[in-house]
């Protein structure tokens, strides 16, 4: 039985950490920063960059309007 919730456990924690592994930041020209939640996308139709806020809401910048991407490293 505690191997068994052991093996869960780590499991668990493993997929919650998999999960923050491709968050990003946005660096605007304005100076703000957003963090992303996955990769964001460009939407070539609009050239606007869509992404998913820390809320869980869709989102989407001007693909002008952001001065630097990174990956950020937990």
């Amino acid at each position: 039985m505690k191997k068994t919730l052991m093996f869960l456990s780590v499991l668990t924690a493993g997929i919650v950490m998999s999960g923050c592994a491709d968050n990003h930041i946005l660096h605007m020209k304005d100076g703000t920063t957003k963090v992303v939640e996955g990769k964001p996308e460009l939407d070539k139709a609009t050239g606007m960059i869509l992404y998913t806020d820390e809320s869980g809401n869709q989102q989407a910048v001007k693909q002008s309007e952001i001065a630097e991407m990174d990956s950020l490293d937990n």
